[in-house]
């Protein structure tokens, strides 16, 4: 295999900027085809974005013998279902988060991909973001001593401008999306942590639906241990006043603190009374350099940098918070 052909299944909002574009912009990859249920909009995404071919059908893009790879955008709903026909079609596949609705499911898939010996990754982009690759560098070489304490915090009022905006807004519907906003958010955080600490060796919590308004429970609060006693406490609230709004995390050390956001371009250390502020700019394309290395794993050219593996410790986690 020298070049990876992507289908791309689901070509919905998420990949128009994000990742969609990117996949043509990276060295030995290509958009062969996509497919979305519904063929008018299929065309219309194809021809924007230059795209030879579209599909309706996801069994007419899978028997693509064109097609080598497959990047599956479509509600985590689908996910297991369509990864295991991809991985059984001879396809490696790139997927969205969640990867799957829950530990079951992705077990499942984990099986298939032992069984195919396909390669599958998932799109934790952010283990690729500048912000991040430095946030572990401190970590690792000890910049604030010894962690000892991970406080995050996420209050966004309703139809927050953070959650991404859906015609059918599917992830308030836990069946679909596996747990409300909390399954749509918490994936990109946790991830960071478990990639940074590890597996915690304790992880508890609860979810409630304070407000009713939907089917999704709307606070989640969480406590884990990691290794070396290093204590993380978390709250999720998507009903909050808009004057309480924030979303920050800090881990504290015991020479200093880092404080930062999952969703923003900034962090500060603090350190013997001294304020040091890293700024980092994303690609355009945000998915552009996990895409770049999931291309590169696909060619034999470099580990995966997210395995369904790793996606397992993130998903526990989140199972262990909410149920």
């Amino acid at each position: 295999m020298e070049n990876i052909t992507w289908g791309i299944l689901g070509c919905g909002d998420v990949t128009e900027v994000k990742s969609g574009p990117a996949f043509n912009k990276v060295a030995n990859s290509k958009i062969e085809a996509v497919m979305r249920r519904n063929a008018e909009k299929a065309a219309d995404y194809a021809k924007r974005h230059q795209i030879e071919k579209f599909y309706a059908s996801a069994d007419d893009l899978m028997n693509d013998d064109k097609i080598n790879s497959i990047y599956i955008a479509t509600p985590p709903s689908f996910h297991k279902e369509f990864a295991i026909q991809a991985m059984k079609a001879g396809k490696n596949v790139y997927i969205e988060k969640p990867v799957a609705l829950n530990v079951a499911e992705l077990n499942r898939m984990i099986e298939v991909e032992k069984q195919t010996g396909k390669k599958v990754t998932v799109a934790h982009y952010r283990r690729a973001l500048p912000l991040f690759i430095k946030l572990k560098e401190l970590i690792d070489h000890q910049i604030i001593g010894d962690v000892r304490l991970i406080d995050l915090k996420l209050l966004q009022k309703p139809n927050s401008e953070m959650i991404a905006k859906t015609d059918e807004n599917w992830r308030l519907n836990p069946e679909i999306s596996g747990g409300g906003l909390f399954y749509d958010l918490a994936p990109h955080q946790l991830d960071i942590l478990v990639q940074i600490f590890g597996a915690p060796e304790k992880s508890f919590g609860f979810s409630v639906n304070q407000t009713r308004k939907t089917a999704a429970d709307d606070v989640t609060i969480g406590q884990m241990l990691f290794k070396k006693d290093i204590v993380f406490n978390g709250i999720w609230n998507f009903n909050a006043h808009p004057d309480n709004e924030i979303e920050q995390c800090e881990i504290i050390g015991s020479q200093g603190k880092i404080i930062f956001s999952f969703f923003g371009n900034e962090m500060a250390l603090v350190k013997n009374g001294q304020t040091e502020v890293f700024s980092f700019e994303n690609p355009y394309h945000i998915q552009q350099n996990m895409i770049k290395k999931t291309v590169k794993h696909f060619l034999g050219k470099e580990e995966n940098p997210c395995s369904l593996k790793d996606a397992l410790l993130s998903l526990k986690i989140m199972e262990s918070f909410t149920t």
